[in-house]
């Protein structure tokens, strides 16, 4: 393998001679030799970003040479079109703030630079990786700015995900909204209750949790690039603020603000662990909506079975002919993640020490995975688990008029007492609620067709 070398302030090194990283990424390399878990895509698009920014305003400012600047800039194009992805390459778990990373970017952006000028890599007489690719910035402000941003890209396909999920289900309501059934509380049968009402909740609650999100990703808006290593903007130009906000708004199309307080902003990961929580709280509903389905599902000779799902793969190795709810399965291990990825978030952020928390790498990696996973498996459980759901109408309506828990509609006219007494007898003699309240003479058999009206008992009021 043909090699380089290269000189920084602890010495010198041999690297890959083709290798667009530098120095201190190889460093890096044989530091953190971890989990072999790369940076996100949209972390590292997001980092890019800010580099690409800060090189345009430091060019209007008067602080870059020009043609210096639109080389980084043709070079964070490039890598923004897809092109040297693979020289992104510093483990997950590494240095604190993510000094590794931010000098990854760097480093690949300076190479490319220089060979955009006519340079080679490795030779930074040309384009350097600290005073010119990282001018005016620091890992302290560019880390938790890029965090921001990939979250941002990432929360947008979830959102889409989660409004089309709404809108399936809402579907499915309508499309269910005559089979009836029997509800069930504590597992055990109650009063019934309409197919379409339960896919309907299940809509609303996805349409609820849309707000929090929402919310969470207006707080993620607010950046602290330009604060520089404490807060200070120690080395920026003191417009720099302003316009490099501005220019990442051009740029990504999402309406970023200054922050309120850059310390602030340095020092505390809080719109990241909002952001999460309201992930997590998502996927928790999530994995009950998904066991629901499969509860419901279940069979088809020994459980409720009043669900049909899509049959997208065998269900079985062995027993011909199974079809399991894999779909919910897979959302159920998604959601799983999120919780553990969300918990990762929330310790993190809370390790911060004064003017920095340098937890942020792994901070990174866990919020834009967990956006990322989430969206994919909400889009996919849609497709493949929720659009091709059928009922089986038939069965549902034999348990709703099958449970002992329709007696509930018998209260107003002849009591709790004498409710609970005709439950007992019909559960301890098969014979039906018509029959023993008849027999009894309580009420006429056409009291009784009025009060068993099993759709009337899905409405408020008394029947």
């Amino acid at each position: 393998m043909k090699t380089r070398r290269e000189k920084d302030t602890l010495g010198e090194m041999d690297l890959p001679a083709d290798a667009y990283y530098g120095i201190q990424t190889m460093r890096a390399l044989g530091n953190f030799p971890i989990s072999g878990l790369r940076p996100k895509p949209a972390y590292v698009e997001a980092t890019v970003q800010i580099k690409r920014a800060a090189a345009l305003v430091n060019r209007e400012l008067g602080l870059l040479e020009t043609k210096i600047a639109n080389a980084i800039i043709e070079a964070a194009d490039e890598v923004l079109s897809g092109q040297y992805r693979e020289w992104f390459v510093v483990d997950v778990y590494q240095a604190g703030a993510g000094t590794s990373h931010n000098m990854n970017v760097n480093e690949v952006l300076a190479n490319r630079a220089a060979e955009l000028l006519g340079g080679r890599m490795g030779d930074y007489s040309l384009v350097h990786p600290n005073d010119h690719v990282n001018m005016a910035q620091s890992t302290n402000d560019v880390c938790p700015t890029a965090i921001r941003i990939g979250a941002l890209m990432l929360t947008g396909p979830l959102l889409r995900a989660m409004d089309e999920l709404e809108k399936t289900l809402s579907r499915k309501s309508t499309e269910f909204d005559g089979v009836l059934k029997s509800g069930r509380t504590h597992l055990q049968d109650a009063v019934p209750i309409r197919l379409g009402q339960e896919f309907g909740a299940w809509g609303a609650n996805i349409r609820y949790h849309g707000e929090p999100v929402r919310h969470a990703a207006f707080s993620c808006q607010e950046l602290g690039i330009g604060g520089t290593a404490v807060g200070t903007g120690l080395n920026a130009h003191p417009r720099f603020r302003q316009l490099i906000v501005e220019e990442l708004s051009r740029m990504t199309g999402i309406h970023f603000r200054m922050a309120g307080d850059y310390f602030e902003a340095m020092q505390s990961l809080r719109p990241m662990v909002e952001l999460s929580g309201a992930v997590r709280n998502l996927a928790q509903d999530l994995v009950r909506i998904a066991n629901d389905i499969r509860l419901l599902a279940s069979g088809p000779r020994t459980g409720l079975f009043e669900l049909n799902l899509p049959a997208v793969q065998p269900g079985s190795s062995i027993m011909p002919g199974k079809v399991n709810p894999v779909m919910m399965e897979m959302l159920d291990m998604v959601c799983f993640q999120v919780f553990g990825c969300d918990t990762t978030v929330l310790m993190a952020a809370q390790a911060g020490q004064l003017e920095l928390n340098v937890m942020m790498p792994v901070v990174a990696f866990n919020l834009l995975h967990e956006l990322e996973i989430l969206a994919n498996a909400i889009e996919a459980f849609r497709r493949k688990g929720i659009e091709g759901i059928s009922a089986n109408e038939e069965r549902c309506r034999a348990y709703a008029e099958g449970s002992l828990s329709i007696v509930t509609a018998l209260n107003p006219h002849v009591g709790y007492q004498r409710s609970a007494e005709a439950a007992k007898e019909s559960l301890s003699t098969g014979r039906t609620l018509r029959e023993i309240v008849a027999g009894r003479g309580w009420l006429t058999p056409e009291k009784l067709n009025e009060i068993f009206d099993l759709r009337k008992m899905t409405e408020p009021g008394i029947h």
